[in-house]
Order: C-alpha cells, then structure tokens, then sequence
C-alpha cells in the first residue's frame, strides 16, 4: 500500500535536524500537564542510564491538550544528549493515533527499539525503560509487554475478558494485553504503520489489543517486563469505562474473524518469556461501587433483554434472569456462565446480522454484572490471592469450555 504521513511540518523539520536515533521513547498524552513532567524525567534518564551507546530520543505526540501538555514536556529538564520533540497528533482522536505519529518518528530516524510509556504514570522509574528495551536490544525479542502488580480491582476490562480471551483465543499466557506500555522491534513498527487501520477504533482505545494480538498472529517473539506496580489515575470501573470497553472489547472481537483459522487450531496455552526480577508489593486500593454495578445489570436487562434473545442461547439468558433476581447480599456471577456469555456475544458480533456496536453495547451492562461477581467473590482477598484464587481460575475456565465457542461459531 502506498503510505501517507500524518506528520507534521515542524515535526518533519525536527526529523531532518536529528538525522538519526537508535532509541526513542513515545508518550502519548492529551491533557497530562500536572504528571507528564515526572514520565519524560524517568524515561530520558533511562535511556542515557542503560543504554549509553544509543543516540537517544523522547517524543511527545499530544491530542491537542488545552492545559500545556507540550509545553511542559519541552521545559522539563533531561540530559543533554537526549533530544525532544512535542507534536500535535492528526487523526481520528485517540491514543492510536497517538501511537501512530511515534512509530512514523521512529520509523523515520532508523531506531532500532521504541518504548511507549502512559503519560499519567507515578510509579514510573528510569529502569522501566531498560525492562521495555531490554528484551529486544540484548535478547532480540520483537515485542514486550508490562506485567504489573496491579490492585485486584484495577484493570477489570483486562481481568474480565482481554486476558482470558487472549489466552484462550492465541495459546499464548499474556497477562496485560492492554497494559499501556510496551517495547517494539523497527520491525515490528514497520508491521504496525503499513496495516490500513488507523481511521478505525483501533485508532482510538483499540490499538494496545490490536498491537498485543497482531504481534502474536505474526509470530514475533513475545516477553513480559516484569514492572511491579503501576499507579496511574485509576478509575472506578462502575463510573468510568464505557467508551474504553466499547472500542477495545470489538476490536477483541474484530480480529477473531481476521485470525479465525489460527485461533480454531490452538490447544491451551503456554507460558511467555519473563524479564526482570518480579516484586513483591502491594498496590494503592481501587475503590469500586458494588451496588452501581449491580444496578447497571439489572437496568441493562430492562433495556437490552429483545437483544439478548438473539444474542445468547436460552440457557444463558435464563441464567442472567436469576442472577439479576439475586439480592445485592447474595449476588454470585459465576466464571463458568461468564465464559459461556462472553463467546455467545463474540459470535454474535462476528457473524450475526445484528450491528456490532450493538451487540457490545448490550455486553456492557454484563459486563458489569460480572465485575460485581468478581468483588463479590474477594471481599478479603489479597491482589495475590486475587490473581491465583480467582483471575487464573477464570482463565483456565475460557479454555476449558473453548470446545463450546467453536462449536456455536461453526452453528452460527
């Protein structure tokens, strides 16, 4: 395909000026000026720290904050051989397309690594960069992904279906397919700027899924950075989430159909390639709603149950139907019955005729059904009884019943 940049001027000028680099380091941001000061600090650090013999380059590509994102990055202090450079992305709004004006920076000055950092993160440290380039520089992996100590009620779109889904789907154990900071290849790079993606949702909160599982489906060789814990501005899963679960949950779905005669082939999973020394911590608590979340379940059953007929075969309908009836004291949501839910609407949204935005908008309120079920079941659990107890239990589960996915998707 013929490619057109979406590069700015001044940025192009600022390109030609710098020639070349051999690391560079994205932020995307948009309105990030109180925290994105302290990223820029650590993520320069850790390319002069760990890799003294590469050109090193920090670039910020900003959804057009109002607040001086830009400016603060161009005035925070960093070490002289690190160049910067703060743009304004084009494109649909979104932290793909964010992406997208880092990996053409990168592109176009021969790096050989790039890292992508988040842009709200404070428990960031110069040696993250070292555990995101790492891999790739010293071991020649293709792609890293974080692996985080995260609160058990952090991360829920991930806890509940991205992670269980990759693993189940790809046969690869992943355990943050949208952990928002990873490392790529030049190669890799090259994969991700010549796919015809980038004025769809990928563009906006799709495109960690759509990197983690293309990277997979292109067999490059995957590691997890072992990170400890990631604070950053957590949400309230009952307040916040709806967009972001909207866009990365059909984009989950989108790429089974592209992948479809892979996915049918793959038994279990293993494990993936594992960098770092793993910490043992902690993490700031999450404060959730438990009877928003309820609520928003049985508000979503009024509104969506015609569609869920279509959607769900009768015995998991019937079994929604009682779980909503169950008091907020009682409330259970099995991983079993999710599983089973979970692949009806996967079906559903690739080969029914009924609106794909649609059917994720029905998902929603399950969603949070589910993520009630899951506080519910560890009230008094530690993160790392959380993790065992419950998060690998359900993962095993999706695999387990994977017979039933292949079989409604070959009915349907």
């Amino acid at each position: 395909m013929t490619y057109e940049t979406v590069l700015r001027d001044e940025t192009r000028k600022r390109i030609a000026e710098i020639g070349q680099a051999d690391i560079l380091v994205g932020i995307p941001s948009f309105n990030n000026a109180a925290t994105i000061g302290h990223v820029v600090q650590m993520a320069a650090q850790g390319m002069v720290k760990y890799f003294p013999d590469m050109k090193p380059i920090l670039v910020n590509s900003d959804g057009g904050s109002p607040d001086g994102t830009c400016e603060v990055t161009l005035n925070t202090p960093v070490p002289d051989e690190v160049e910067v450079i703060a743009t304004v992305y084009q494109g649909v709004s979104g932290k793909g397309s964010a992406f997208r004006t880092i990996f053409e920076v990168a592109r176009a000055l021969g790096v050989k690594v790039c890292v992508v950092v988040d842009s709200d993160l404070r428990s960031i440290t110069p040696e993250w960069i070292e555990l995101l380039a790492g891999p790739i520089v010293k071991k020649g992996y293709g792609y890293v992904v974080p692996y985080y100590i995260r609160h058990k009620y952090d991360g829920t779109i991930t806890n509940n279906i991205v992670y269980p889904m990759t693993r189940m789907l790809y046969g690869l154990d992943v355990r943050q397919p949208i952990g928002g900071d990873f490392g790529f290849s030049a190669e890799l790079l090259d994969h991700y700027l010549n796919q015809d993606v980038w004025d769809t949702d990928v563009a906006r909160y799709g495109i960690d899924i759509w990197m983690t599982t293309t990277a997979i489906n292109l067999d490059f060789e995957v590691c997890q950075a072992h990170l400890g814990v990631k604070i950053h501005d957590a949400k309230d899963p009952a307040e916040a989430l709806g967009p972001m679960f909207m866009q990365v949950v059909g984009t989950l779905f989108s790429l089974m159909s592209r992948y479809e005669e892979k996915w049918k082939e793959v038994k279990g999973s293993q494990a993936t390639a594992m960098y770092g020394e793993p910490i043992a911590v902690e993490p700031e608590p999450v404060p959730v709603t438990l009877s928003t979340m309820i609520e928003q379940m049985r508000a979503g059953m009024e509104e969506h149950e015609a569609l869920w007929q279509r959607i769900l075969t009768a015995e998991n309908l019937a079994a929604i139907k009682e779980i909503a009836a169950l008091s907020d004291d009682g409330y259970r949501f099995p991983a079993d019955r999710w599983a089973r839910i979970v692949f009806d609407f996967a079906v559903a949204y690739n080969k029914s005729d009924l609106d794909p935005a649609e059917v994720i908008k029905a998902m929603t309120p399950l969603y949070y059904g589910r993520t009630a079920g899951l506080v519910k079941q560890s009230q008094g659990m530690s993160s790392a009884e959380f993790e065992q107890q419950v998060i690998q239990n359900q993962a095993q589960t999706f695999e387990t019943l994977k017979p039933y996915l292949v079989q409604q998707w070959e009915r349907a």
